[in-house]
């Protein structure tokens, strides 16, 4: 919840993908409001899928690094991660330094670095490796 923020209101994010709560995207059409009650149960709803879909690549090996991955999946799409350097390099059990150097690739949306993907982006590394 922190490292999305709240919006009750439809909005387009730095991608233009139109987003809702704690950054939900399904069917979700400009316009759209909800309750701060809604936007918990349909992040609860989204985490539960995409910590489904991380735990099915069978590299998770402890309750931190699925923390990290989920917030990976889930900001960019389990896709991404299943197609990224990032992923290649944890299987190959690459030393911290080079896993870390790619989680920081990942701190643009829109062609632009955002400062809250790097916050979000430090956060997942270092709990990756708590």
């Amino acid at each position: 919840m922190e490292l999305e923020g709240l919006r009750l209101e439809a909005y387009r994010d730095a991608a233009g993908v139109v987003t809702i709560g704690y950054g939900h995207t399904k069917d979700v059409e400009m316009g759209d409001k909800i309750s701060p009650w809604w936007a918990k149960e349909l992040l609860v709803n989204d985490i539960r899928e995409v910590e489904e879909q991380v735990r099915a690549l069978g590299v998770a090996r402890t309750e931190a690094q699925l923390d990290a991955l989920v917030s990976f999946a889930f900001n960019l799409g389990i896709g991404r991660l299943k197609n990224s350097t990032l992923l290649r390099f944890i299987r190959e059990q690459r030393n911290m330094r080079e896993i870390k150097r790619e989680w920081n690739r990942w701190v643009f949306a829109g062609g632009q670095r955002l400062k809250g993907l790097e916050r979000r982006r430090a956060w997942e590394a270092k709990r990756f490796f708590e």
